[in-house]
């Protein structure tokens, strides 16, 4: 017997043109792609591709020219501004090759910066901080700001901070961009252990091993899917 996965998050002729002046740029060129639940997704391509425009559009950072982006059960496509900053801090989780840790906060305060705006505050937002540090190996660094971290563990503190509001879909900027190998090995050995437990992840990168580990690698070339391979 068959059980269906949910599509969480689906993209249906998707376009975004830029303006600069007189100049028209077209981003992305009318993109289908429907992420299922659960799904460990790598999105590829040379640089100019769109990739990033996808990102953005898939993290509600930004709004598509056209068609129709369904986020869960719900049309995010034209949303205004305040209902899809909402959106963003109740439903999505980023994570940055440059970490976007605020140098002034410790490791648990770092983490706890979602939770204030989703209003959780006091106990109730240490105790989610905590728990999250501990799930990415850090419980002994709570006090450490992130100078006094390795580049591996600061982005372990980036991915700690994008789960705190338990989001349905996981987006990654490439997320070992900036690490050794070392490093970078473990931090896609904890991508790893967060898919087993049921995370939707969506990562642009370039690498190779990322792609190799993943379950489906969607390629883009000229603002359009060029290919849309699962693995295995």
């Amino acid at each position: 017997m068959t059980v269906a996965v949910a599509s969480i998050a689906r993209l249906e002729q998707v376009t975004k043109t830029y303006y600069m002046g007189s100049e028209k740029l077209d981003a992305l060129g009318g993109i289908d792609i429907d992420i299922l639940e659960g799904e460990y997704v790598a999105i590829m391509g040379p640089s100019g591709c769109g990739k990033s425009t996808l990102l953005n559009i898939l993290g509600c950072l930004d709004r598509p020219t056209s068609g129709h982006y369904i986020l869960g059960d719900v049309d995010v496509s034209q949303m205004e501004d305040d209902s899809l900053s909402e959106v963003r801090g109740s439903k999505l989780g980023f994570i940055f090759q440059s970490y976007n840790l605020i140098q002034q906060l410790t490791v648990i305060e770092n983490i706890e910066v979602p939770l204030y705006y989703q209003g959780i505050a006091g106990e109730a937002s240490r105790d989610i901080a905590v728990e999250m540090a501990k799930r990415v190996g850090l419980g002994d660094r709570l006090d450490h700001k992130p100078f006094e971290l390795s580049g591996g563990q600061q982005q372990r503190v980036g991915i700690a901070r994008s789960l705190v509001n338990d989001p349905i879909v996981l987006l990654a900027d490439e997320p070992t961009g900036n690490l050794d190998s070392r490093s970078g090995a473990e931090i896609l050995d904890l991508f790893n252990e967060l898919h087993g437990q049921g995370k939707t992840i969506l990562m642009v990168t370039h690498d190779d091993d990322i792609c190799n580990q993943s379950q489906r690698v969607i390629r883009l070339r000229d603002g359009l899917v060029e290919s849309d391979i699962r693995n295995g």
